[in-house]
């Protein structure tokens, strides 16, 4: 059996910026309402996020978008190339944001999840993480309407 390729994970580079926004587009991840350069850019401009990219030689093939608040971490964006995918890349991307955490003595990790992808919430359960009962709520700062699909 052959072993997965081995996962190098770095922060990203102003040189990663395109691509990790053309991953995050072919995973689906983006939405009209959500710039990805705009979260990009602001994920690093402080010391408390950033985001992890993983490669596999040259290619990217995983990243997560990591940081915290001061009170609990927070993980978005996590990506796994679709032609990388069930090599366990996600686990790795996920541990290292993890370690990430737990080196900034952050003793808790949150992420969302949307409720009708049972695939992601799966994956995510599967790495003993749990449902909690909670209701997010949100508004727009800028002066936006509401994201379409808030009540």
């Amino acid at each position: 059996m052959d072993s997965p390729p081995a996962l190098a994970i770095s922060d990203i580079t102003d040189a990663d910026v395109p691509s990790i926004i053309a991953l995050w587009q072919r995973c689906g991840l983006t939405r009209p309402w959500n710039d990805p350069a705009a979260d990009i850019t602001l994920a690093r401009r402080g010391d408390s996020s950033t985001i992890l990219v993983g490669r596999v030689g040259d290619a990217i093939a995983a990243s997560a978008m990591v940081g915290h608040d001061g009170h609990r971490g927070w993980v978005y964006y996590v990506s796994v190339d679709p032609d990388h995918r069930g090599r366990d890349l996600g686990r790795a991307i996920m541990a290292a944001a993890e370690d990430w955490l737990r080196s900034r003595g952050v003793p808790k990790l949150m992420l969302m999840v949307r409720g009708d992808n049972t695939k992601v919430q799966a994956f995510y359960q599967a790495l003993d993480y749990a449902v909690q009962d909670s209701v997010v709520f949100s508004k727009w700062l800028d002066g936006r309407p509401p994201t379409p699909g808030m009540k």
